[in-house]
Formats: C-alpha cells, structure tokens, sequence
C-alpha cells in the first residue's frame, strides 16, 4: 500500500502533541502512579487510624489463648494490612488500562476489593481467635476507601486533561463498512476523554473513499491492508466497527497481526448506549456469543430509587432555604409577575404534571413563543425549541439560567413524586405529540432535575443527541450512575461555560 502526501501530512499532525514517555509505555507508568499513590494514602490513613486510635505507643494486638510467640505490636499489624490491602487492589485489577480512564469500573473494583479484604480479615481473626480493635478496623476501612476514591478521580482529572491535549489516549484504526465507521469515529471523537484517537480507517474496497465520511479521518487502505496501515499511523489499537463486509476470519487474521501486548484488538457492536453489566459473553460451540440483558425495573429498584429522591430532596430543601428565598425575592423585585412558573409537562408512564421553576421570563412569554420560533438556533429541529439569545429571559432568569438556579424548586416536585432528582429530560406535550414510537420509552422512567443531557452538554445538544442520551439513561439504569450524575451535574452548575442559557 502507498500512502500519498496528504496521508503522510496528517500522521505527523497527530504524532504533534508529543510526550515523554513511548506511546506504548504510557499504561504501565500511569499504572506505576497508582501504585505509588495508592501505597502513600493506605500508609497515611492505616498508621492514622493506628495513632487516633491507640495513639503512638506501641500497643499489641490481643489474643485469646496463650501462644509462646509474643503477640504483635499494631505497627506490625498495620504493615501487615497495608500490604494486604496492596496485594487486594492488584488482584482486582484496579489498576489495569481497561478500567482506568472512563466509566465507574475502576472505583467499583475498588471498593469491592477492600470490602473483600475486610471480610477475610474479619474472618481470619474469628477462626484464629484474633481480638483486633474494631474501632480501629471500622475508622481504616470507610476511611481508605474514601481517600482512594478521592485519590484515583484527581488521577482521573489529570489524565483526562492530557487526553484533551492528545497524550495518553490510544491510536485507534476503525476497520469495517464506512457507515459503521463513520458511526464510531463520531462516537469517539465526542469524548475524547475516554481515551481513543482515531487516525485512520481501512474499509472494504467497494467502499473505499479519501476520508471517513462526516470526518476528516483518512482512509488508509482495504481491510487488507490493516498492518500496513497501523505503521504508517503509529496506531496501537485496532477497533474493528462490523463484520458483514468484512471476509470470513478476517478478524482472526487481524488479531493474529497484532503485537502480543503492544497492540491491542476491540471489537465495537453496532448496539451503542448499552451499559456493561447488561452485556454478557458466553462461548458456546467456539462461538462468543453476546447476551444483552433486556432492561429491567423491579419494585426493590423503584423503592431505592425514591427513597434516595425523598431523602436528598427534603434535605436540600432545608439546606438551600436561604437561597431560595434569596431567590424569590430577586424574582418579584425586578421583574412583574408571579416568582413561580408552572408548566404542564409529560413525566411517569406518560402522565401530565405541573412543574415548578422559578420565573425566568416575561410575563407574556408563552405569547411570544410562535414568532420566535423561526429564529431558533436549530432550523432543522421540528421538536425541541432552543434559543441562545431569547429576548424573553428576564436580566435575573439569564443567571438563574446559567447556573440552573430556576430549577431548584423541581425539589417540591421531587417531594411529591412527580419527578426524581436524576431521569430524563421532562417534555412538554407539544413536543411528545410529535414524538416517534421508540422515544416513548423515555417515560419508563420519571423525569429528573438533573440527567444524562444536562452534564452531556445541555442547551448545546441536538434533539437527537438528547433523545439518544434519555434513552440510555432508562435503559441502563443503576444507583451508581445516578450518583455520578449528580456529581457531575453540581460540577457543570458551578462551571456551566456556554453550554448553558
């Protein structure tokens, strides 16, 4: 395979954003920081507790029954633990360049493998009639865990931040048909937080072109030419995006191509927005075949779900009562009308409610809503109205706005369980009557303050955009995902940029 120029010019742009560490080494150093971090938090939050607890005498570990050897000190003990709870997180694979980076797999393994550690030390000192300090295991246990997580998401931050600028992501080459291609390089270049540039694609030669369609990507080569194609690109990772055009063992033959190691093979469905834990690999006959889980909301879900609503609602309400009356005061004083905007608005299973928000507009709003419509940042949008500049925000509802300050009394909608602090985006009947069949199961869930569209770009996203990510958000449901999702809505509420208006 020849590569032309132009192909040439575009593997040294993405070879620019240089690092000190060999494309292929950047894993196992990150890897090396973990462990090193890891080790310092377990030493300070071990001989910590050890020292709160029995202060910084030598105090020895109790036993049961007389032994000849002399009962160990709570410094050995702690030593002993802290290698332990190392030996646990390597184990589990905490540390390991799938989990890392994205998604929540990393912080679960985490938190299960010092859970598990636990419960054999637990163990461990019943059967060997061990009388270890349970202060000093209940203050180490909740507390490692703490710092490890606060540890591993600033390690996250920094490693997102270099991914930004193009380190410490691998080099993706996309194989397969040139729509599914185009899909997953769209995909992945929307986050490139998660750690996969793409730099090239090979595709089946009845469908070769100069670039990825919707994308300046190029097109290296045929399917054939897969090896080829990594050198000229420096690519590490071969994502291999459908199979219906490619040869029969093709994908074989790929993997059989690859740098043990080195190089690595992903094999990306067609099924986008569906969470890992519905998706299971069972080889039967040599096949691996795939089960997806069809989604499921059992009555312990549900209850879990409201319990934490109406716990966290109340609290907020309590909490935030100074800034909500703050509020409504810097409503009915620059502005005419009522401080509160009720909205009829479609939520559970289709069923119309009433939302509360704090007046951010004119009085005479919905009035003006027909004529502004032409004049909508999204011409092509036949549902959803967005505006950047609406003329009918009021100089206060333009802050409120930013900040998501107007929604706060969506807590009394919370309160009375016609909405939840996370779900889809509440929308409005106009907009359902236009919706089609499958965006109906949006309604499975209650729609939330907070969700899946409002810290994945808010007001800049596109219908379908905010379609696909509603959708994903009921399908793939789960406690974990609710609780990142505050966590990220509380951090774009603080630092909304111009996503928000």
């Amino acid at each position: 395979m020849t590569l032309s120029a132009p192909l040439n010019d575009h593997r040294q742009a993405e070879e620019a954003p240089a690092t000190a560490l060999p494309r292929q080494r950047w894993r196992k150093a990150y890897a090396r920081r973990l462990i090193v971090t890891d080790f310092l938090v377990l030493i300070w939050v071990v001989y910590g507790t050890q020292i709160a607890w029995f202060g910084s005498g030598s105090a020895q570990v109790a036993m049961s029954y007389d032994i000849r050897i002399t009962a160990p000190s709570y410094w050995v003990a702690s030593a002993v633990l802290i290698v332990a709870w190392m030996l646990a997180l390597a184990a589990n694979d905490t540390r390991g360049d799938r989990v890392f980076g994205s998604g929540n797999a990393e912080y679960v393994r985490l938190t299960m493998a010092s859970l598990n550690l636990f419960g054999v030390v637990a163990i461990v000192a019943f059967l060997a009639k061990i009388d270890i300090a349970r202060g000093y295991l209940l203050i180490a246990l909740p507390a490692g865990i703490l710092m490890l997580l606060v540890s591993r998401w600033l390690w996250r931050q920094w490693l997102v931040a270099k991914r930004l600028g193009g380190e410490f992501s691998a080099r993706v080459l996309l194989v397969g048909s040139s729509a599914s291609v185009s899909t997953i390089a769209l995909e992945l270049g929307r986050s490139r937080s998660s750690g996969y540039i793409v730099v090239g694609a090979c595709m089946p030669a009845q469908q070769l072109s100069s670039a990825v369609p919707e994308t300046d990507i190029p097109v290296l080569g045929t399917v054939d030419d897969v090896r080829e194609a990594m050198a000229a690109v420096g690519a590490d990772t071969v994502a291999v995006t459908s199979t219906d055009d490619l040869p029969p063992n093709k994908v074989k033959e790929i993997s059989w191509g690859l740098e043990a190691g080195r190089q690595h093979l992903v094999i990306a469905p067609s099924m986008l927005d569906i969470a890992g834990p519905r998706i299971h690999t069972r080889p039967v006959a040599g096949l691996p075949l795939i089960h997806v889980e069809t989604p499921r909301f059992s009555a312990g879900q549900r209850f879990l779900k409201r319990s934490v609503d109406l716990v966290a609602s109340v609290l907020g309400v309590i909490i935030l009562s100074p800034l909500l009356l703050l509020l409504t005061i810097l409503v009915s004083a620059t502005s005419i009308g009522p401080v509160f905007f009720l909205q009829t608005r479609v939520g559970y299973h289709g069923r119309e409610f009433k939302m509360i928000k704090f007046r951010s507009m004119v009085v005479n709003a919905e009035e003006l809503l027909a004529e502004l419509r032409e004049k909508q940042r999204d011409s092509g949008n036949e549902v959803l109205f967005k505006m950047k500049d609406d003329p009918r925000i009021t100089r206060v509802g333009r802050f409120m706005r930013k900040y998501s300050l107007d929604e706060l009394p969506q807590l009394f909608n919370v309160i009375g369980g016609s909405m939840s602090l996370v779900g889809p985006r509440p929308p409005l009947p106009s907009e359902v009557a236009l919706y089609a069949k499958h965006v109906h199961r949006r309604f499975l869930a209650k729609p939330g303050i907070t969700g899946l569209w409002q810290v994945s770009g808010r007001s800049s996203l596109s219908w379908e955009e905010s379609v696909r990510l509603d959708l994903s958000y009921v399908e793939n449901w789960s406690m974990a995902s609710d609780v990142m999702i505050i966590m990220k809505t509380a951090k774009a509420a603080l630092a909304p940029g111009d996503t928000a208006h």
